[in-house]
């Protein structure tokens, strides 16, 4: 069984098409990135996968997306949510909260732990997952906002994995980060697909080479091409998808 299914899938805002009829299958367990230039509707089709897209009040949608075989337009919102994480393109924590209390707030919000000694473990293995813990073991209650920026984004990464979702969105992970917080989240990625399915969305064809298993491109709200990364990368089928690779558009 495919993580998520999506079928003839439209979006429009208002009078404004942003997605055109979009069949993807996202196997399980694997970087799954979708590249694009500026505007082809990448980051709302990221957005679409946990309803986000949805918080705009003139957005209609038609087609469908399973996840696990299930409906996601039929799920209870918050239990998409705990399934699904998602993680943006500028890192927001909760900026004055603690390190710890970033973690834990939505862990007891969901019912999923209150005892503090529960609580601790979940922080503990969650700030490993995503590569922090040796960085601010002995900072948990240093307000958020004091961390570096690659810090916040793998914080926010770790706030996601301790709902314990089955798959991470991320938009754009490393836009805003320096080129060695940029490394450290690529080196994080690789090691967290073997547990969870990551959808990726990216403008850099280089980090989609780098990182996925799979990649689709857009252009202009439509799946242009999709296939394994080695082969859409190595012996593309459509000359647009040649062209962006190649950086002669984009």
């Amino acid at each position: 069984m495919s993580a998520i299914t999506i079928e003839k899938l439209f979006l429009r805002y208002g009078e404004q098409e942003v997605l055109r009829g979009i069949d993807l299958e996202i196997p399980e367990n694997v970087c799954f990135a979708i590249m694009g230039p500026s505007g082809c509707g990448k980051s709302s089709l990221l957005k679409v996968l946990n309803r986000l897209v949805e918080m705009n009040h003139n957005v209609k949608i038609s087609g469908d997306v399973k996840l696990f075989g299930n409906s996601i337009f039929k799920m209870d919102l918050t239990k998409l949510r705990r399934q699904v994480g998602m993680v943006f393109q500028i890192p927001n924590p909760f900026p004055h909260m603690s390190i710890y209390d970033n973690i834990t707030y939505a862990v007891k919000c969901n019912g999923i732990a209150k005892k503090k000694e529960e609580l601790d473990k979940i922080v503990e293995w969650a700030l490993k997952k995503a590569a922090l813990f040796d960085e601010v073991k002995d900072r948990l209650k240093m307000r958020a906002n004091q961390l570096s920026g690659g810090q916040m984004q793998r914080l926010c990464i770790a706030r996601a994995l301790a709902l314990k979702p089955r798959v991470m969105l991320m938009d754009e992970p490393t836009a805003n980060l320096d080129p060695i917080s940029a490394d450290k989240i690529e080196d994080l990625i690789t090691e967290l697909k073997n547990e969870y399915t990551i959808v990726m969305v990216t403008h850099s064809p280089g980090q989609a080479a780098r990182v996925s298993d799979f990649v689709a491109f857009l252009y202009m709200g439509r799946v242009i091409e999709v296939g394994k990364t080695e082969e859409v990368f190595e012996n593309p089928k459509n000359e647009l998808t040649e062209r962006y690779v190649t950086g002669r558009i984009g």
